[in-house]
């Protein structure tokens, strides 16, 4: 049961407040005299670039091309970096990055960090006592920003960056609950390890390029494929958009990951088993900025977006619901 009191004020502080929440994310430090150079060669980043304190998302592939991980890297001093990732995916940025690691005189270390999320127009002017508190002792505070939505990662220690509960926050912060969080997620376009982003997953597929590429810097491993689709106008079979079904009761008709898309209005007969999928819905959540359940999936390249397509169960059974596949994100 949706608690639309709770939600409606914990999305209103996400986008115009100062939001708190712990995001579930993996660490991982790189270290060592060719830590540089090697990770210019695996991540799709220019890292030579950063700076000390410098931050960038980036995109660690397989040698075809597909997705590792979606992460994010920050250099610590002259030798040393700290990657994170969503939570789960931590061994497996390790795995890849050690399979072609050889003589290099690099290490790589997981690390008991945590991340407190703050998310909204007024972090700035709430926050700014905690974040000179918490440099002091050894956070990294990382600017986040993804279609318009704002705010901060606080990047740690396990013992020094609590949990929003667990922490004595400053007047004007507020901690938020999860489904705010998934809403405005979704609604910002946000994809995540796991549901949008997959070993299949093609990076031009997911829109992240723009903000994890670099077209400048020299090789790196999986760089074919980005280049290749990238000089023919980013085409890919299909993109990931927004679904946004008709304005109704939360507790009504909820959408859920793994309905199959279906092009066009309800057509006379709606036979489900003639019905061509044309996607698959990724994630769902009730948003209150929209007033509707929407949700994030890949739609093949033929279907208009935006424009309507149906939904339907997993197992094809029944009638399928109208809904309208849009751009993202769904709302400014």
């Amino acid at each position: 049961m949706i608690d639309m009191g709770v939600l409606e004020a914990d999305t209103a502080t996400l986008r115009h407040g100062a939001g708190a929440f712990r995001s579930a994310r993996d660490v991982v430090a790189v270290r060592g005299p060719d830590a540089e150079e090697y990770l210019q060669g695996q991540l799709s980043q220019d890292v030579i670039g950063l700076t000390v304190g410098a931050t960038a998302d980036t995109l660690l592939l397989e040698p075809d091309g597909k997705l590792s991980a979606l992460l994010r890297v920050t250099r610590t001093d002259g030798q040393g970096f700290v990657l994170d990732v969503d939570a789960g995916y931590g061994d497996a940025v390790v795995a890849r990055l050690r399979r072609f690691l050889l003589r290099a005189k690099v290490e790589l270390e997981t690390l008991d960090w945590r991340c407190l999320s703050l998310r909204g127009a007024g972090v700035d002017e709430a926050a700014g006592g905690l974040l000179t508190v918490l440099a002091e002792r050894g956070v990294l505070a990382l600017p986040f920003e993804w279609n318009g939505w704002r705010g901060v990662d606080l990047l740690g220690p396990s013992d020094v960056v609590l949990g929003p509960d667990g922490l004595d926050l400053p007047p004007g912060i507020v901690a938020c609950g999860a489904d705010a969080v998934e809403a405005c997620r979704i609604v910002s376009g946000v994809p995540a390890m796991g549901a949008e982003l997959t070993p299949k997953t093609i990076p031009h597929e997911a829109g992240v390029v723009a903000r994890t590429v670099s077209f400048t810097k020299g090789c790196y491993t999986g760089q074919e494929l980005v280049a290749r689709i990238d000089s023919r106008g980013g085409n890919v079979p299909r993109r990931l958009v927004g679904i946004v079904a008709p304005a109704g009761p939360p507790e009504a008709d909820a959408l859920s990951p793994g309905m199959t898309l279906h092009a066009g209005e309800v057509p006379d007969g709606d036979a489900a088993a003639a019905d061509k999928v044309v996607g698959t819905l990724t994630s769902a959540a009730w948003t209150v900025e929209l007033g509707a359940w929407a949700g994030l999936a890949y739609l093949h390249r033929n279907v208009d977006a935006p424009g309507p397509v149906r939904l339907r169960s997993g197992d094809g059974i029944g009638e399928s619901r109208p809904a309208r596949a849009a751009l993202l994100p769904l709302a400014e």
